[in-house]
């Protein structure tokens, strides 16, 4: 990629042993239909990301301070399964050395990889997946790498909260959790969902945002766009009362597919990036030091359980 450093900012705050936070971009379109360009939506982001305020009005913070390092692309691509592996490998390899990890990718199949990073270095995991699609196929057309498969490992590992959903097969019921699914047109009418789903949440959070989860009006350039869904100021209410109350321990951002006659969805998708860097770090100095809490003991343990309740959170 021709930038080198996130939203062009100084090196000084983008080198990997002083920064923060650590940005993988995965370019992979994989599973995807031919046409949707989610393998360009990583570099129009990057693209879109110089051109955005970088200081933050709501929460008067300029938070590329904290250290914001641009990670080597990830462009495994020879299978599906490569490509969850490299990025497996790759995020677990960040937060092992204790960086904010954050993830921008095309298809959503790259979730399996994320998510499988994060659940096998942080206990008790929630997955909180924003999106218009269930994705809980535990395969589809033959491969368990598909972006309708993003979800179902961590239906079965994790403590998963779903979104926005308004489209999904009768099968993916099966795999469902339906008290901690927050379907689309129940929550139009709904104002004590956000309430509800964060109360559903153990202390660890990890946030995959499929950028369909948001309404068409705001975000026509979706890899699967989908009638309905949520609005700028009520997700950013809701990620905001996330990263409040509980311990966000990274997120991903998938299925942005650009159009080069439409570059309304490139700064949404910039500004939702550094909204929600913006809201993790608020409360922090840039001076101070930072702990992302990664427990090295968890690691070595079976993590591939479903996650137990307990009474604790």
């Amino acid at each position: 990629m021709k930038i080198k450093t996130y939203a062009g900012i100084p090196e000084e705050f983008a080198k990997l042993e002083s920064a923060k936070v650590v940005l993988i971009p995965v370019p992979y379109e994989g599973t995807g239909t031919s046409d949707n360009a989610a393998n360009k939506g990583p570099e129009a982001f990057l693209e879109a990301s110089e051109n955005i305020g970088l200081y933050d009005i709501e929460t008067a913070t300029e938070v590329y301070k904290q250290g914001i390092y641009l990670a080597e692309a990830v462009k495994e691509n020879s299978s599906p399964e490569a490509m969850v592996k490299a990025v497996h490998e790759t995020t677990k390899k960040y937060i092992k050395r204790n960086k904010f990890v954050t993830i921008f990718g095309g298809d959503h199949a790259v979730s399996i990889g994320t998510i499988r990073a994060f659940n096998e270095t942080f206990n008790n995991l929630t997955v909180l997946h924003l999106d218009a699609h269930a994705n809980l196929n535990k395969t589809y057309k033959g491969s368990s790498f598909n972006s309708a498969c993003a979800a179902y490992e961590a239906s079965q590992t994790t403590n998963l909260i779903q979104v926005g959903i308004r489209s999904m097969d009768v099968i993916e019921k099966t795999f469902m959790d339906e008290e901690k699914t927050y379907f689309a047109h129940e929550m139009a009418v709904d104002d004590t969902w956000m309430d509800s789903a964060i109360d559903q949440m153990t202390e660890n959070v990890f946030i995959t945002f499929d950028v369909s989860a948001l309404d068409i009006s705001i975000m026509p350039n979706s890899g699967h766009p989908e009638p309905g869904g949520l609005f700028w100021y009520e997700t950013l209410d809701f990620l905001k009362q996330v990263f409040a109350e509980k311990n966000v321990v990274g997120f991903d951002i998938m299925e942005f597919c650009p159009n080069q006659n439409n570059k309304a969805s490139d700064a949404l998708v910039a500004r939702l990036y550094n909204k929600m860097i913006s809201y993790k770090f608020q409360n922090e100095d840039a001076g101070d030091s930072y702990d992302n809490s990664f427990d090295n003991s968890f690691v070595n343990k079976n993590s591939n359980s479903k996650f137990e309740e307990d009474d604790d959170y």
